[in-house]
């Protein structure tokens, strides 16, 4: 008599929604788990790299620590003993001629005082006037969704969202105030929304139960989270195919086939579940011939590119110390970058791998915007250099410098997202033994990513066994 083997699970995609489904998977020694990845390495958006000898992360830099995804993620992995915080969070806005403080007590970007408004100097005076005029305004309807810069500018004037709003929401999403959800990316304000001055509204919040820190990462970077899920899977006999492309994937009467490897040499994996924990783009077209609905949904889902460039300075290079953690830059200020962090301030683990050296990071790309991102590394290098020269006061050249490109890496969160998002995973739910996750969803940050990988894994082993547990 032949024994039965144990159900087969594949996860397509082996960023950190991936790796994180996978992981919640091989938890459950009632399924054989199988990850397909079509890059040569694990961790989609988080890397570590080595600039001028120091590790440091190439991608995504820290996780939020007051959603508890990760960081219980992280305690799993018995990593726990090395969270770290930053040393500092202050962070400057570079805002016509010099960098400024944020105005206190914002929310990405929206003021909640005019007081605290005029007293950072972001704005003429004439444009915060036009902001305190949300205290007087009647009421503006939200509707079913509305776009960020649409509501806020309707309250508060055009400078708020230029100055304030869209440089926050670009550091995230890499996106544009015009066409992002409020209701999807800013849910803090749109749940006050309505209610007449979007100042006193927020003010009148309750306060929040978090307490602590806001953001969390790991010495040597947050990249190791992914590296470290890699080899927890290996080790509890995950099957992690790395250079294995899924090309195509098709209902059987057991369950579902997925054609992987090139053209002319394909193979078939059978499969009696599968996670699909890509990008909207490559999962729309997996999907299209067994739920073309949702690929029709996925489709509309846009993205941007950006790049990082790393730069080390020797200490002395600047004109004064740095201070804080970074600043952010507005587009209508024209320049190349449109963020920077100082990486080695921000994190105090660089104190004893970089003695004597200045790490920082400089964010370039927008949504639409692929202009700046066609020029070759060495143009952003110096392109790089010289906005930190003007804002930062450096004046000697970097030690060594490293471009990373993630080209379609941001799923932008377009009005309309959280329903569009329903309506995908509705008609999911009707493909017993399929489920999606990842950035596209329901959130960009690593935390929502890793519970969205978990939360698929839970639905596919309902499907198979009734239960998650």
């Amino acid at each position: 008599m032949t024994e039965r083997l144990a159900p087969r699970v594949v996860v397509v995609g082996a960023g950190v929604a991936g790796l994180a489904a996978a992981h919640a998977l091989a938890l459950d020694a009632r399924a054989r788990v199988v990850v397909l990845e079509g890059s040569p390495r694990a961790g989609g958006k988080l890397l570590r790299g080595e600039i001028a000898g120091v590790p440091t992360d190439l991608g995504a830099e820290s996780v939020l620590a007051r959603r508890p995804e990760a960081l219980a993620l992280i305690d799993s992995l018995g990593l726990s003993g090395e969270i770290t915080h930053p040393a500092t969070s202050r962070a400057a806005i570079w805002s016509r001629g010099r960098l400024r403080p944020l105005p206190a007590g914002h929310v990405m970007g929206v003021p909640v005082d005019v007081r605290a408004l005029a007293a950072s100097g972001v704005m003429s005076r004439p444009a915060v006037a036009r902001a305190a005029l949300d205290r007087v305004l009647p009421a503006s309807r939200l509707g079913d969704d509305t776009s960020v810069a649409a509501y806020v500018r309707a309250r508060m004037g055009r400078a708020v969202v230029d100055r304030l709003v869209e440089p926050l929401l670009g550091g995230v999403y890499a996106g544009r105030a015009d066409l992002l959800s409020l209701r999807a990316t800013l849910p803090a304000v749109a749940a006050v929304a309505g209610q007449g001055s979007l100042m006193r509204a927020l003010r009148a919040r309750p306060a929040s139960a978090a307490s602590g820190p806001v953001f969390a990462g790991l010495p040597g970077g947050i990249g190791r989270l992914a590296e470290a899920l890699t080899a927890a899977a290996l080790s509890r006999g995950v099957d992690v195919r790395l250079g294995c492309a899924a090309r195509e994937l098709s209902r059987t009467p057991s369950g579902w086939r997925l054609v992987v490897g090139s053209a002319a040499a394909p193979q078939t994996i059978e499969a009696d579940a599968v996670v699909l924990a890509l990008p909207a783009a490559p999962a729309g077209r997996l999907l299209a011939p067994c739920v073309p609905a949702a690929a029709t949904e996925l489709a509309t889902i846009e993205y941007a590119s950006m790049a990082i460039v790393t730069l080390a300075f020797a200490v002395s290079a600047f004109d004064k110390p740095l201070d804080g953690s970074g600043f952010l830059v507005p587009a209508v200020e024209g320049r190349l970058i449109k963020a920077a962090t100082f990486s080695s301030l921000k994190w105090g683990w660089y104190s004893g791998s970089a003695p004597g050296l200045v790490v920082l990071r400089c964010s370039i790309g927008r949504h639409g915007d692929n202009s700046d991102l066609r020029r070759s590394d060495e143009e952003l290098i110096a392109g790089a250099w010289r906005d930190l020269a003007a804002i930062a006061g450096v004046r000697a050249a970097p030690v060594d410098a490293l471009v990373t490109r993630w080209g379609g890496a941001l799923p932008q969160y377009f009005v309309g997202h959280l329903d569009r998002v329903a309506r995908v995973k509705a008609v999911i739910a009707g493909a017993p033994g399929l489920a999606v996750c990842g950035a596209a969803y329901d959130g960009v940050g690593i935390p929502a990513c890793v519970g969205s990988g978990q939360a698929a894994a839970t639905q596919v082993l309902r499907a198979l066994f009734g239960g998650g547990e």
